[in-house]
C-alpha cells in the first residue's frame, strides 16, 4: 500500500518527500475536502516532484504527482482544469461531485475530466472519480452508484474520502467489511483503489485489511491540523508505521 500526502505548495512537497511520501497530492485545504491548488502553484509542486525524482530515485519508485480539481460543476470548467493540471504535471487528476445526484450527470462531467486530462498530457495523465463516504452530506452519489458510474466511464481509479472534515473520519462511518466489500467491487472493475477521511497512523490497518492501493493523509502529516504546514517528520512517522504494518503482515 502506497501512502499518499496532499501539500499545499513546493515547500510541503519537499517536507512530504522528505518523509517518504510515495504520492504527493497538489490540494489547497483551506479551499474544501477537494480544493484546487492554483496552477503557478501546482507547477511549483511539478518541479519540486522533478527534482527528487531526478536525483537518484529509481523509476519504479519515483513519487507520484496527482492533483484535486475540485468538485466538478460544469464540463467546460472541468475539462479546462484537467487539462491545465495535467499540462502542469499532473499523474492524475481527482474530481468530486458535491451536488451530482444523478449517474448520467456524473459520467458526463467524468468522460469532460477525461478529455482534458488527454489532452493535457498526450494521454499520460487518468482521471480519478472521488466518492464521499458521506455522500449525504455533499448531496452527491452514494459510494455505490459512484463506483459503477467511475466504472462505466472507464477512469483510472477511485477515491473514497470524507466530504466533511470536521466530522467522523472514515473509519467511523464505514464498517471494515463495508469497505473491503466496495474496494473488492473497484478492483473487480479493473480501477486503482484510494482511501482517505482524516485517516491517522492506527487507521492504516483498517485500510490495508480492506486491500486498498493508496492511504491517503493531510491532517496526519500536519503540524497542527490540516490547515497547518507538512512536516518531514510527522510524514517520517507515518512512513515508519505504514512499513512496519506491512512488515506484520
Amino acid at each position: 500500500m502506497r501512502l499518499l500526502v496532499s501539500v499545499a505548495n513546493g515547500d510541503e512537497a519537499a517536507a512530504a518527500l522528505a518523509g517518504g511520501a510515495d504520492i504527493i497530492d497538489a490540494k489547497d485545504p483551506a479551499a474544501g475536502p477537494l480544493g484546487a491548488v492554483t496552477i503557478a502553484v501546482l507547477r511549483e509542486i511539478s518541479r519540486t516532484v522533478r527534482v527528487r525524482a531526478a536525483n537518484g530515485a529509481a523509476e519504479a519508485c519515483a513519487p507520484l504527482l496527482t492533483a484535486a480539481l475540485g468538485d466538478a460543476a460544469d464540463e467546460g470548467s472541468v475539462e479546462l482544469a484537467a487539462c491545465a493540471s495535467a499540462s502542469a504535471g499532473a499523474k492524475l487528476v481527482k474530481v468530486g461531485f458535491a451536488g451530482i445526484m444523478t449517474s448520467m450527470r456524473a459520467e458526463a462531467l467524468l468522460r469532460a475530466a477525461m478529455r482534458g486530462a488527454t489532452a493535457g498530457s498526450g494521454g499520460g495523465c487518468g482521471v480519478v472519480a472521488v466518492a464521499y463516504a458521506d455522500a449525504e452530506q455533499a448531496a452527491s452519489l452514494c459510494a455505490d452508484d459512484l463506483l459503477d458510474t467511475a466504472a462505466s466511464a472507464g477512469t483510472a481509479g477511485v477515491l473514497l474520502d470524507t466530504a466533511i472534515k470536521r466530522g467522523p473520519g472514515l473509519r467511523g462511518l464505514l464498517s471494515e467489511e463495508a469497505l473491503s466489500a466496495w474496494v473488492a467491487r473497484a478492483h473487480q472493475a479493473g480501477l486503482m483503489v484510494a482511501v482517505a477521511g482524516r485517516l491517522q497512523a492506527d487507521d492504516f490497518e483498517f485500510v490495508r485489511n480492506a486491500g486498498a492501493d493508496i492511504a491517503g493523509v493531510r491532517g496526519a502529516a500536519c503540524e497542527g491540523g490540516r490547515t497547518g504546514p507538512i512536516t518531514s517528520e510527522k510524514v517520517r512517522a507515518l512512513r515508519r508505521a505504514l512499513t512496519e504494518g506491512h512488515d506484520a503482515h
